[in-house]
């Protein structure tokens, strides 16, 4: 479905992508994860046309971008990272202009308007001004508005950046249902529980070049399947193993207060970047 083959983007001297090369197909939902510049903002934009690359190619759904950008507008939709509603218009209102931009026929429009309302539920909302939202709400309405015309891709640019646990869930059930109609999903997100619980491959950048990309679990068990946590001197120390028993005898060895546990995502994008936190 999207086919990114040695992808470069220079802004002056600093290369924010470093020749990418992606495959994502039909019906994933496929993460991007790294750190604060690692590239994964300028790889959305330029596969939704917003930055021209320096070199490479990138096809979506066999087109080429940007060349045939109108046959690929058609196919994608794209929630960005801001919110960019208008705050002055209804929740009706702002669909209505989206879908006016897409040409979609008056009785279409109000067809699809109804069943996204519902989707993200949203029916109650939609004579209210977006100005009076919550950043929930309104996360929920750029989702039904990127969807208006059908798209079979969808771009999620940190979706849920800035929600509470709880709201951020109910995005993930979103997403989720969204995927299951057949929506090919990329999301870029700073949240490792989110790509972990989410998607069904992740790449990892790091200053602009992907150092990894797998399943969530295959990432995993590349490090080993459990670890152990100890403190030393303030330090906090870990050692995988392939298995709990491994693991055990190790943390035996030890003359201090152990934790052994499963190793999950955080780990292995902390083992790959060297970074704790995902700033």
């Amino acid at each position: 479905m999207i086919k990114i083959e040695g992808l470069v983007k220079h802004f002056g001297a600093r290369a924010a992508l470093d020749h990418l090369n992606l495959h994502i197909n039909a019906g994933e939902i496929f993460g991007l994860l790294g750190p604060n510049g690692a590239g994964k903002t300028t790889a959305i934009r330029i596969l939704t046309m917003l930055t021209s690359p320096s070199a490479g190619k990138v096809t979506i759904n066999g087109w080429k971008v940007p060349d045939e950008s109108g046959a690929i507008k058609s196919v994608i939709g794209v929630v960005p990272q801001h919110f960019n509603l208008d705050s002055d218009l209804t929740v009706r209102e702002n669909l209505e202009l989206h879908g006016r931009l897409h040409h979609i026929p008056k009785t279409q429009m109000d067809e699809r308007i109804v069943e996204l309302l519902e989707f993200t539920e949203l029916s109650n909302r939609k004579d209210d001004m977006v100005q009076i939202f919550s950043g929930g709400m309104k996360r929920r309405l750029m989702i039904a508005r990127a969807l208006l015309h059908r798209p079979r891709i969808l771009f999620m640019d940190e979706p849920t950046v800035g929600l509470d646990p709880q709201v951020r869930r109910k995005l993930w059930e979103l997403i989720r249902r969204m995927n299951n109609e057949g929506v090919t999903v990329l999301l870029t997100t700073h949240y490792i529980e989110e790509a972990e619980s989410l998607c069904k491959r992740v790449a990892i950048l790091d200053k602009g070049k992907l150092i990894a990309v797998n399943t969530p679990s295959a990432l995993c068990q590349r490090l080993g399947e459990f670890v152990v946590e100890w403190n030393d001197t303030g330090t906090l120390q870990t050692r995988f193993f392939a298995d709990r028993l491994l693991a055990a005898q190790f943390a035996g060895t030890l003359s201090v207060n152990t934790t052994l546990r499963r190793s999950n995502l955080e780990d292995a994008f902390v083992e790959l970047t060297g970074r704790k936190v995902v700033e």
